[in-house]
């Protein structure tokens, strides 16, 4: 391995670079949805919607102080903000959340693009080095075909890289979009409720008239 990467020229330097940072990512965001596997349950989410149905909010209150469940802590937010903007205060609330999870994200989609660039670069540079061998004479071939081998590591570990980034990336992305998909559900099974419970006071009042 090391001396595949003395092969490939200085550009595997700033490659090497781009698969620690990536490497780092992945771990990083890997154990980040581990947790939030960990702390979602469902139970609790069932429970917010059938103690919101009849406004029992002190119950509510008890059974979710400390949960690191993303829904429950959106709707939470809606709850505590409903005698002023429910919708606006679990949008706000789900924004935060969908951002924590989007966290890294930028980087791994740089190094998806910037690692085959890099490649390219290095293909580039053995390429030229190749060439200027060439023009001095074949006195030493084996020179020439180190600036060509040098072209293809520099390739191969570039696309390499992109390659083994791809899948964590759209996996991450669709993990993303699947919490923002079941964010959106419950907020709105929350907000019926409230919106429910508003009109049945209002008829209330109306009766008492």
């Amino acid at each position: 391995m090391i001396e595949f990467f003395n092969n490939g020229g200085p550009v595997m330097y700033p490659l090497l670079a781009c698969s620690i940072i990536t490497l780092t990512v992945i771990i990083e965001r890997t154990i980040f949805w581990i947790k939030v596997g960990m702390h979602y349950h469902q139970g609790i989410i069932d429970e917010i919607l059938t103690l919101s149905q009849t406004a029992d909010w002190g119950a509510i209150r008890e059974k979710t102080a400390g949960s690191k469940n993303y829904i429950v802590r959106t709707l939470i937010s809606g709850i505590l903000h409903r005698d002023y903007s429910m919708i606006k205060a679990m949008e706000s609330a789900a924004s935060d959340e969908i951002r924590k999870m989007k966290t890294y994200m930028g980087i791994l989609d740089t190094m998806i693009t910037v690692a085959p660039l890099l490649g390219i670069f290095g293909t580039v540079i053995g390429i030229i080095a190749s060439f200027d061998m060439l023009g001095a004479g074949i006195d030493h071939p084996e020179a020439v075909t180190g600036g060509i081998a040098q072209a293809l590591i520099t390739t191969a570990a570039g696309l390499g890289i992109a390659i083994l980034t791809v899948f964590p990336y759209n996996y991450f992305t669709l993990k993303t979009e699947q919490a923002a998909l079941l964010i959106e559900k419950y907020a709105t099974s929350l907000e019926i409720v409230y919106e429910k419970l508003g009109r049945e006071s209002e008829k209330q009042r109306g009766a008492n008239r």
